[in-house]
């Protein structure tokens, strides 16, 4: 397959000169119909024995997008391969356009819905790239953000679905697991309602015993000021330190709603919890939630209200005082997609042509690397590794994809050498022999050139005996 059959190669050096303009020129962002409150505050600092994992405060230029180190682009109307409409029934299509997606220049996060002419709706979805947020062995987990709901009540209001929430980290690379693998809403709103929203999601669907697609759920009005009038912090506490283990969700410093993991059985709660999640936030138009409040959009409803986010953050306490790995396992001999990472340096997600669809790693360079927790290799020895990979680079420059555990500056257990593949979605499987090996370890893909262009895009991975 040629190059451009495939999804079109981002390049990391473009992307930042991108940024760089952007920011430069601090466009504004057009189709918005509401002025942006000034009103912005910087996270607080953690409390007394609490650890920042994570922090975005959204501070940059009027008009750029967010930082890509941290985030990425949800697109489109649906993950490929996975339930059309995002699975919720939502009529727009997510972009990555500064139009939908941009910071305000006070030091927001702005995800504005638009309609265009023809009455097609677009919107906005960002996710985190970590998808190992948890909180320690017999500690806790606070997810935390200050966020405006869109302004609009009552008929113009009508379809409008915000939310901030988290997905178990399982789903990505399989968009077919739900909800088994866990889903925690902290905040959702829809039809400009001054009511908040919080819910985990669980065990099986329709019914099972979380009540899908419900779930367990609570609400409860905005305090003071409405939902949609003004700022609220929204957050989630996971607490592995109580017995039986439970979440909680706050408004404002007010506990509302309260999942124990005693509620469900200990397979359904083991199997939504035991691994990391990420965080995503989104403003949606229709699907199933407004539809139990009214439906819409509709001709009635108004485009143009953004979702304002002042900050993200995350925080850990007790325990090892930090997330640690997945208490569970991946097969080391299964397909591990090679998007479901835990940890990464100087990679991007980005859209496959290649079978089964999903997504690719990209933008791979020297000194890049991404890490995947707790691979499982058993007791009969590992001595074969194999990836699908697909490279466009240029006549004469290629990498080495290697194997290391544990840690990224280990000595590689093996590696394979890669060049042009004959475009960056055009893919091949290709083997290569390790050292043996046994055991549970944390897995690190790193990538070594002789030079600084990029060289591969890694789809899938596995190992064998």
């Amino acid at each position: 397959m040629s190059e451009t059959s495939g999804t079109p190669r981002r390049r990391r050096p473009l992307r930042r000169a991108l940024v760089a303009v952007l920011g430069t020129l601090g466009l504004a962002v057009a189709g918005a119909t509401v002025a942006t409150p000034s009103a912005s505050a910087s996270a607080p600092p953690p409390p007394s024995g609490w650890t920042q994992v994570f922090l975005d405060d959204f501070d940059g230029a009027a008009g750029s997008g967010v930082d890509t180190a941290d985030w990425q682009y949800a697109t489109g109307t649906g993950y490929p391969g996975g339930p059309a409409n995002w699975g919720t029934g939502e009529v727009e299509t997510m972009t990555s356009s500064r139009n939908n997606v941009s910071l305000d220049g006070n030091g927001n996060l702005r995800i504005t819905p638009l309609r265009d002419a023809a009455g097609n709706w677009t919107s906005g979805r960002i996710e985190t790239n970590r998808a190992d947020f948890q909180p320690p062995a017999g500690g806790k987990l606070r997810v935390e953000a200050r966020i405006q709901v869109p302004n609009v009540t009552g008929a113009a209001a009508k379809g409008y679905w915000p939310a901030f929430w988290m997905l178990g980290a399982p789903y990505r690379g399989n968009y077919w697991n739900w909800p088994a693998v866990g889903e925690l809403d902290i905040m959702e709103n829809t039809q400009g309602l001054n009511t908040v929203w919080a819910t985990m999601h669980c065990g099986t669907s329709p019914g099972g015993p979380c009540n899908e697609t419900s779930g367990i759920g609570g609400s409860t009005a905005c305090p003071g000021t409405a939902c949609t009038a003004g700022f609220h912090t929204y957050r989630m506490e996971w607490d592995r330190s109580t017995s039986p283990e439970e979440i909680r969700f706050y408004v404002d410093g007010v506990n509302y709603h309260t999942v124990r993991a005693n509620q469900v059985d200990a397979t359904t709660w083991a199997n939504a919890t035991d691994h990391g999640f990420y965080i995503i936030l989104n403003v949606a138009m229709g699907g199933g939630f407004p539809n139990a409040f009214g439906g819409g959009p509709d001709g009635g409803t108004q485009p143009g209200h953004p979702m304002l986010v002042d900050y993200v953050q995350v925080l850990s306490a007790g325990g090892s005082g930090t997330t640690p790995p997945p208490t569970g396992s991946r097969d080391a001999y299964g397909t591990i997609q090679a998007e479901s990472f835990d940890g990464q340096s100087g990679v991007i997600t980005e859209a496959t042509s290649d079978s089964g669809g999903g997504q690719n790693i990209g933008a791979l360079a020297n000194g890049d690397w991404v890490q995947y927790k707790g691979v499982d290799f058993g007791s009969s020895a590992a001595r074969q590794f194999s990836a699908r990979v697909a490279s466009g680079a240029a006549s004469g420059v290629s990498g080495l994809v290697e194997v290391r555990l544990d840690s990224r500056t280990s000595a590689p257990v093996g590696s394979f050498a890669v060049g042009s593949t004959g475009g960056w979605q055009s893919w091949r499987t290709i083997p290569a022999n390790i050292g043996p090996v046994t055991g549970k370890h944390d897995v690190y893909l790193t990538f070594t050139s002789g030079q600084p262009a990029d060289f591969v895009n890694v789809n899938w991975f596995t190992f064998g005996r």
